[in-house]
């Protein structure tokens, strides 16, 4: 139920390990492919070792969780991740090397851990993205999700205002559910046509 291997076509999705810290160090201190990310870029390999005992490391040791080195199967070297987080919110979150953009793969990935956390009874899940990064917001359609609002939050740790688009995909016939924890905490809310 933690990370459980999956496979696509092109793909391993599984667990990072420490022996993948120079892959994951090439994922994190790019500038471009962190540029719409909670944290900064890293600069060293121990600063990389530290995002990997907080943000995975840690989360092996639950029960359950999705925590995903994105490898393609060719060498089993991770070009990027895949999470779903066990909070309320379940928040799918994903990023891969820039070489590796415009090709599918993160939509690859999705489809198998959407169905992954669907099998493991999760009945929902959601998403974020800066309205400045739509082509996030495409890879979250292209998993099922849909748009229900947007909102401004102060973004931290780089304390600046951001518009977020929240998008959620419900499982097992709950279609009118909207998890509404963003909307509630952050006075400026609402719904976009686009």
């Amino acid at each position: 139920m933690n990370t459980p291997t999956l496979k696509t076509e092109r793909l391993i999705l599984r667990r990072f390990t420490e022996k993948d810290m120079e892959a994951l160090f090439l994922i994190l201190k790019d500038k471009e492919v962190n540029k719409f990310l909670p944290w900064y870029t890293l600069k060293s390999l121990e600063d990389t070792k530290k995002f990997y005992e907080k943000r995975y490391a840690s989360k092996y040791e639950h029960p359950q969780g999705y925590a995903y080195a994105i490898c393609l199967k060719e060498n089993n070297v991770p070009i990027g991740y895949i999470n779903v987080s066990m909070e309320e919110n379940h928040d799918f979150g994903y990023g891969l090397r820039k070489e590796f953009w415009h090709k599918g793969i993160v939509t690859e990935a999705g489809k198998v851990v959407v169905e992954q956390v669907k099998k493991d009874g999760l009945s929902y899940i959601t998403a974020t993205h800066d309205r400045n990064n739509p082509r996030s917001g495409k890879v979250m359609q292209k998993l099922g999700m849909t748009y229900r609002y947007s909102y401004e939050e102060q973004w931290q740790p780089k304390n600046f205002p951001v518009i977020f688009r929240m998008y959620q995909l419900n499982f097992y016939g709950h279609t009118d559910f909207v998890y509404k924890k963003y909307w509630d905490m952050h006075s400026n809310h609402f719904i976009e046509k686009f």
